[in-house]
């Protein structure tokens, strides 16, 4: 009999590219290698005219990209003895992070605002046994809150830099199943750590050092020679995308209040300000904003047309995209990512709450019920 095949994690199948911390108690639960999808029926009905594909990042262990980070941070943090872990969350952060700890047998203390987090997402951290403090505030009040525990607890949030070495693997696996980059890879924009990681992923693949011609040896050894600036491979330019209700770039200023139907975008102050905007810059790409009604828009027509489920937050990419493209903003895009943060099941309640037909129970009536519809 064969040896079983397990899904390796992020750590194992990108070891060469991250923290040799990571990799001394490294946990994983088989996070990463998520698919990327070819979008065949909807770029036509939104007046897209290049090819688009979408990064689903839904199918991670706790439904949400957070997992690749969460990885590599909670490896870290058993690597450095800690005794428990903490985070601020709009959701999937607190998910995540009660996971992992659970998987390293570390405590977890998650802060939430309260009444602001999606049941799906706090169901999570319960199940997972996290101790979960919700805040009388927004997210931008409990990640003020949690940045002031102190040393004795590792914070998990974006702004521990372990989490954007986990999360940059997402840049990796792009060019790697695309056969490169692509021209404009388009992401939903909330603590703006995941902008951050991809463009920290897509530039060291840009400058990866490969085995070449040297005087001594013609190409025949094994050292890796530096990539010349002026052959490094072409990054992507980067679409920020956030909802109009928290849009904080736009406004060029953090935001009190910040509401939005995509909860995990729903932050007003994102603690990875100037990293993100160096990343957006650097690229030669812009941040954008969407209305709640194109994200949910948006988010029905990826499930109902191409079968994919994602949290409103995630359609926020393909919305931003649509967008553009429609306004003729787009020129010379023949190929676009847009990455899907999270599962739709991680925040359903918009699409739940459509109206369901009724019918009696008999042939006859539910034959008329779907001929009504």
């Amino acid at each position: 009999m064969s040896e079983p095949r397990f899904q390796e994690g992020v750590i194992a199948s990108h070891a060469p590219y991250l923290p040799k911390e990571a990799k001394k108690r490294p946990l994983s639960l088989g996070e990463g290698n998520t698919p990327l999808l070819h979008l065949k029926r909807l770029p036509a009905m939104h007046g897209i005219e290049f090819e688009v594909y979408v990064k689903y990042e839904g199918l991670n262990p706790t439904g949400s990209f957070k997992d690749r980070g969460m990885a590599v941070a909670v490896s870290c943090a058993l690597a450095r003895g800690a005794a428990a872990v903490a985070c601020a969350s709009t959701g999937n952060t607190s998910a995540s992070a009660a996971a992992y700890a659970a998987r390293a047998g570390l405590k977890c203390v998650v802060l939430l605002p309260k009444g602001k987090v999606a049941a799906g997402k706090l169901a999570q951290a319960h199940a997972h046994g996290a101790q979960v403090i919700t805040v009388r505030g927004d997210f931008d009040h409990a990640m003020r809150a949690v940045k002031e525990l102190g040393d004795e607890i590792e914070i998990v949030n974006s702004v521990n830099p372990m989490r954007i070495q986990g999360q940059k693997t997402i840049a990796f696996e792009t060019v790697a199943q695309l056969g490169g980059a692509p021209d404009l890879h388009a992401l939903p924009v909330g603590n703006a750590g995941n902008i951050t990681a991809h463009w920290i992923g897509y530039s060291e693949w840009a400058a990866e050092p490969t085995p070449g011609a040297c005087a001594w040896c013609g190409g025949s050894c094994d050292f890796l020679h530096e990539r010349p600036a002026d052959e490094q491979r072409a990054r992507p330019r980067l679409l920020g995308v956030q909802a109009a209700g928290a849009a904080p770039f736009i406004a060029g200023a953090p935001v009190e209040g910040a509401e939005t139907v995509a909860t995990a975008i729903r932050i007003g102050a994102p603690q990875s300000w100037d990293q993100a905007q160096a990343a957006v810059a650097e690229s030669k790409g812009w941040f954008t904003s969407v209305t709640d009604e194109e994200i949910l828009a948006m988010q029905r027509d990826l499930a109902a047309v191409e079968g994919i489920f994602c949290e409103p937050a995630s359609a926020a990419s393909v919305a931003g995209l649509a967008k553009h493209a429609k306004a003729g903003k787009l020129a010379g895009v023949k190929t676009a990512v847009c990455t899907l943060t999270g599962h739709g099941l991680k925040d359903p309640d918009a699409v739940a709450a459509q109206p369901a037909a009724e019918a009696d129970s008999d042939p006859a009536a539910i034959a008329a019920a779907i001929k009504a519809l």
